[in-house]
């Protein structure tokens, strides 16, 4: 233990000096070439060449980033509650944060991965982890929104997901924490070795709507899964995970899961695994776990529980899975485009090691093992070995590739990206990253086909590279121009939340497809109001709907009164518009939730619960006209058991013949549900 715990220490002294020796800049511009701004400047009013998908980390959120220009485009809630547009506010959105757990409005996001066919990137859906409680969510890239939400069960801590199979057939995820499963999970802590199992889970994804549904999930030791990749092309029909503490230690694992040499890339021949299911291998176990899918149809989410999975046992379906070794506590596992070639990467390790997919089959069909691990077999290192990256730097954590036959690998300590050739595996090139590099992203890397223009750093610490916002600073992107030999910093920019790992798509892949309103006639919501002259208010013992609509520049109705303490107000409001980038927003004072945002041809619904007696002013926040300022209402709370008539109105009409309290209103008594007569006024 005291060598391991020396081993650690001397390599944190020697990045902490190489970090010094090669990082720090001497400038400000000191990295960046002459032509650096030339490269990166997108003339206003023209677009970027790529989408750029970022994760959000511990914001529970994804970000949208043109490049080569760094600029943010959009910011997609996927797992936090979001005020600027009312996701997991409205009605319509709060069920896709249900878990079996409750309501959960935050997650932690690590990783995404876009849709592919043939390898390809297709341009249809973004997948995102919900690494905390367990969750795997699918964006869908016409109206880049989250569309759907899958509890995974028998998961703690969704780290090693969202990954795809070459043709989106299965999302997989692998747990973090490996946990006890089956039977009883109250056991003591220190019967790790004994009860704590992982699990692998395959998520089937429909073709044509996109539709996940957990397909089976496969047991494993209890090892903790860190990253993984699917196979491609050649190696398609196989998945690999990069695993540590196989020493199954449950105590400071800094020390503890560090104690061996090698831990494992474990290899799942998921082709056998469909073999299996089919023969009825499987067992279906209980398992609470939810799943939310939002309607585009009706602009509303529902949430299903489900009660069962299906769970492949090893030790019943032999040949499914094997083990590697490899370098201790592996970050990376990643698959380079042709499907040969398996690059893990051990952070405590000073080569990388690359692993052939053709030797893996042939050590399986010679049964060239070096031993079992709980009965899974290890294939021998050498016999499985395409050869090491030897010398690339300190701490290396992911890779990914170029359309040139090259890889390019982050280096966490020594704070550099290093690029190196696949086959002879010689390096090529280095540069600095500032600082603490995590992930980095080529575009298209994770693909059969690269585009390779540009790679982008994410780093974890930024210090001295923006102006100073006191203790908390932001993480930074840095971009890289990798056309030539050389590789070129061409830019900074901060980014939202931490990323943790990003794909970047051709623009062309995505934006032909891109929704830009939703066609009022369709509107299939429940409470649409799909004309001003519908525009009402209905009471239903202590609930009241109210049926709004909203267009420039005015909301229908825009006085209400007969509001009693004890209700609960909804209201619905339709957006109108029929025009691109039109939205209305509302918002009610003192509520005590957020606005909604309401796209062109959407209902979305807000829910208000008074606290108090008195006039209470609504109005639109998203600036939408020259009088958007006047684009309010109000509504009047009376005391609960009071009589006064539930009535609504906006403007004076030649049909306004019920008299009411107010000067301007149309009055409607409880129970008749009459609309408020009259056409609608004019867009100004």
């Amino acid at each position: 233990m005291r060598n391991t715990t020396s081993l650690l220490l001397l390599l944190l002294v020697l990045g902490s000096m190489t970090v010094l020796q090669h990082c720090k800049p001497k400038g400000a511009q000191a990295a960046i070439s002459g032509d650096a701004a030339t490269a990166v400047y997108v003339q206003p009013g023209t677009h970027d060449e790529f989408y750029d998908i970022v994760s959000g980390g511990f914001n529970g959120q994804v970000s949208v980033y043109g490049i080569p220009s760094g600029r943010l485009i959009r910011i997609i809630p996927v797992f936090s509650a979001f005020p600027e547009n009312g996701y997991g506010f409205s009605e319509e959105t709060k069920p896709m944060l249900n878990t079996s757990h409750g309501f959960v409005p935050w997650d932690d996001l690590h990783h995404i991965s876009l849709s592919v066919t043939n390898g390809e990137h297709d341009g249809r859906w973004a997948f995102a982890n919900g690494n905390n409680t367990p969750r795997i969510a699918r964006i869908n890239l016409s109206t880049f929104r989250t569309e759907e939400i899958l509890e995974i069960p028998n998961s703690a801590g969704n780290h090693s997901s969202p990954y795809l199979t070459q043709n989106t057939e299965y999302v997989i995820a692998g747990t973090r924490f490996s946990v006890p499963i089956l039977g009883n999970t109250d056991v003591p802590i220190s019967t790790y070795k004994e009860n704590f199992k992982g699990t692998v889970s395959f998520i089937s994804v429909d073709k044509s709507t996109g539709h996940m549904n957990i397909a089976f999930q496969i047991l494993t030791p209890g090892v903790n899964f860190d990253l993984s990749r699917a196979g491609k092309a050649k190696s398609h029909g196989w998945f690999f995970f990069s695993c540590y503490n196989s020493e199954k230690a449950n105590t400071l694992l800094e020390v503890n899961a560090s104690a061996k040499d090698k831990d494992f890339i474990m290899a799942v021949n998921w082709k056998k695994a469909e073999e299996y299911v089919s023969a009825g291998k499987g067992k279906k176990i209980p398992a609470q776990y939810v799943s939310n899918t939002l309607d585009e149809r009706t602009h509303m989410a529902t949430s299903t529980m489900r009660n069962e999975v299906l769970v492949l046992d090893p030790k019943e379906c032999p040949d499914m899975l094997y083990f590697i070794p490899c370098p201790k506590s592996p970050h990376g596992c990643d698959v380079d485009p042709t499907g040969e070639y398996i690059v893990a990467s051990g952070k405590l390790a000073a080569t990388i090691p690359v692993f052939s997919f053709d030797k893996i089959q042939k050590a399986i069909a010679d049964k060239n093992f070096d031993g079992d691990y709980d009965g899974i077999p290890v294939l021998k290192y050498d016999a499985v070995l395409h050869g090491e990256v030897e010398k690339p730097g300190l701490g290396p954590l992911h890779t990914e590739f170029d359309d040139k036959g090259n890889a390019y690998t982050s280096m966490f300590v020594s704070s550099e990206i290093v690029k190196w050739d696949v086959k002879s595996l010689k390096v090529l090139d280095r540069v600095p990253t500032y600082y603490s590099i995590g992930h980095l992203s080529v575009a298209g890397g994770p693909t059969v086909k690269p585009y390779g223009k540009y790679m982008i750093a994410y780093n974890k610490i930024t210090k001295d590279r923006y102006l100073p916002t006191g203790p908390e600073l932001p993480q930074s992107a840095q971009l890289y121009d990798i056309s030539g030999d050389k590789m070129k910093l061409l830019l900074d920019f901060p980014t939202v939340g931490e990323p943790h790992y990003a794909e970047a798509i051709l623009a062309s892949k995505v934006a032909p497809n891109s929704i830009k309103i939703f066609k009022i006639e369709d509107n299939a919501h429940p409470y649409a109001t799909k004309g001003e002259a519908q525009a009402r208010v209905e009471r239903q013992g202590n609930k009241v709907h109210v049926y709004m609509t909203a267009i420039r520049s005015h909301l229908a109705p825009d006085n209400i009164e007969g509001i009693k303490m004890g209700d609960s107000v909804y209201f619905h409001v339709t957006n109108l518009e029929q025009d691109w980038d039109v939205p209305h927003g509302f918002a009610i004072k003192n509520a005590n939730n957020a606005e909604i945002l309401i796209m062109p041809g959407e209902t979305q619904t807000l829910t208000f619960k008074p606290d108090r007696t008195g006039i209470f002013p609504f109005y639109c926040t998203d600036f939408c006209s020259a009088l958007h300022q006047e684009m309010q209402g109000y509504m009047r709370v009376s005391p609960a058991g009071s009589n006064v008539a539930l009535k609504f109105g906006i403007g004076k009409t030649a049909q306004d013949t019920t008299k009411t309290a107010g000067a301007g209103n149309q009055g409607t008594e409880t129970g008749q549900n009459s609309a408020a007569g009259g056409p609608s006024r004019p867009r100004r």
